[in-house]
């Protein structure tokens, strides 16, 4: 894009945009796409909840060709503009959720021409984007899906962001403009943190602590390719997410999903009261001990969950 305006009025000039497309747009006598699904996945896709499905999708009476589906790279996320990406690194703009999703809409409007979208769905910090969304911009879009993620930063999950602020404000080296090793190294207690929140109990309690060793240094290794940077920005932008006040806006059809059993996400919290504070909402929570979405063959109910909601939109 030529260029984008931040919430706080500063302007960048020259921004990339990375995004990723499948399926078939369909569209209306207008010329307009009339069947965009916006996807707005966690920190690490890979460790996705959403992504296990996708063999479920094809292999269950879905036709993904019913959909335009949209994969934008967020700001604040290399490949789009980041910290890191546009070499910035700790004098970029201080972002908000709702400047990643203007971030996006502005995206979709001067590539595609797209001013309303079918659908969004977000998993863990997507869900972030998603509900901030369609609290903002109620007539966007005509459903939400997120799973696994909330409408505000408190709790456990406030603790877990102010460590990660500690840890990366103890070192003298972030505001530095020469490379250090030790900075870099950072990224190594912050993911061995954040690895506790996000790891199922079901997952960890039957495991050996050699096993559990294994599991962590993993995802510590994906954290390692992270930009300290675009962590920290990202990190800053979670302290400040709060959209309880907002959440009457969604004018959206809702499916909100939730799996028991992590620290970092309570669903009896997160989840359950949005049937009340979503007025076209349908909110389920499933528990992980039964739910084993990281298994290749099991793709539990909420998978079925999810097609069956997406299908009605399609015929």
């Amino acid at each position: 894009m030529d260029s984008f305006e931040f919430e706080s009025g500063r302007v960048l000039e020259d921004v990339n945009v990375e995004y990723g497309t499948s399926g078939i747009p369909k569209y209306d006598e207008d010329g307009n796409i009339v069947n965009a699904i916006v996807y707005c996945p966690n920190i690490f896709g890979g460790r996705s909840i959403l992504a296990q499905y996708h063999n479920l999708i094809k292999n269950h009476d879905f036709d993904r060709n019913d959909y335009f589906f949209i994969r934008i790279f967020s700001l604040g996320v290399p490949g789009s503009c980041s910290p890191s990406s546009t070499g910035l690194k700790y004098n970029f703009p201080q972002y908000t959720f709702k400047d990643r999703v203007n971030f996006k809409r502005q995206f979709l409007a001067e590539k595609f021409n797209i001013k309303n979208i079918q659908g969004l769905i977000g998993e863990g910090f997507g869900g972030f984007e998603v509900f901030t969304w369609a609290c903002e911009y109620p007539d966007d879009m005509d459903f939400i899906i997120v799973v696994n993620s909330s409408f505000k930063t408190y709790s456990y999950r406030y603790i877990f962001v102010k460590c990660a602020e500690s840890i990366i404000e103890a070192s003298d080296d972030f505001y530095s403009d020469e490379y250090s090793s030790s900075f870099s190294m950072l990224s190594i207690p912050i993911f061995r943190l954040l690895f506790a929140g996000y790891f199922p109990e079901s997952i960890l309690e039957n495991a050996s602590n050699d096993e559990i060793d294994a599991l962590m240094e993993g995802y510590v290794e994906d954290g390692l390719f992270m930009d300290i940077h675009d962590f920290k920005f990202r990190n800053d932008c979670m302290l400040n997410y709060d959209v309880e006040d907002k959440l009457h806006n969604i004018n959206a059809k809702s499916l909100i999903l939730g799996l028991e059993g992590y620290l970092f996400f309570n669903p009896k919290k997160d989840c359950a009261p949005l049937g009340d504070l979503i007025e076209d909402s349908k909110v389920l929570i499933f528990d992980s001990k039964s739910e084993k979405y990281y298994e290749d063959e099991d793709y539990s109910e909420m998978g079925f969950e999810i097609i069956s909601f997406l299908k009605q939109f399609s015929e």
